[in-house]
């Protein structure tokens, strides 16, 4: 419920964002900084939610998932946005294994 939560306000954000103007160049600099970091929690809110297993417990922790599954979890969860739809697509890639490294 929270990451839902979480993600409506975004809706918020981005909107408010683009009202942001700046006097001078170190204005713009804040501008911009608060621009990437909205995105980038943009895109780890999504990360998380895509995710559907439990790591850790004090580390990563799906209260609505919580069984640890180890199969699943060691992947990388990518994910592109769209400027022509305003979408995001999120997927898995294999974590491809090159020195033999057991998990």
């Amino acid at each position: 419920a929270s990451l839902e939560r979480a993600a409506e306000l975004f809706v918020f954000l981005k909107e408010d964002s683009e009202k942001l103007a700046a006097k001078d160049i170190y204005e713009l600099l804040r501008v911009w900084e608060n621009k990437h970091r909205m995105w980038q929690a943009e895109s780890h809110l999504r990360a998380v939610t895509f995710r559907e297993e439990t790591r850790w417990p004090g580390y990563y922790i799906r209260t609505d998932i919580p069984a640890i599954d180890e199969e699943n979890w060691h992947c990388f969860v990518n994910m592109k946005w769209n400027p022509e739809t305003n979408e995001w697509s999120v997927f898995k890639r294999p974590v491809i294994d090159m020195f033999d490294v057991k998990f």
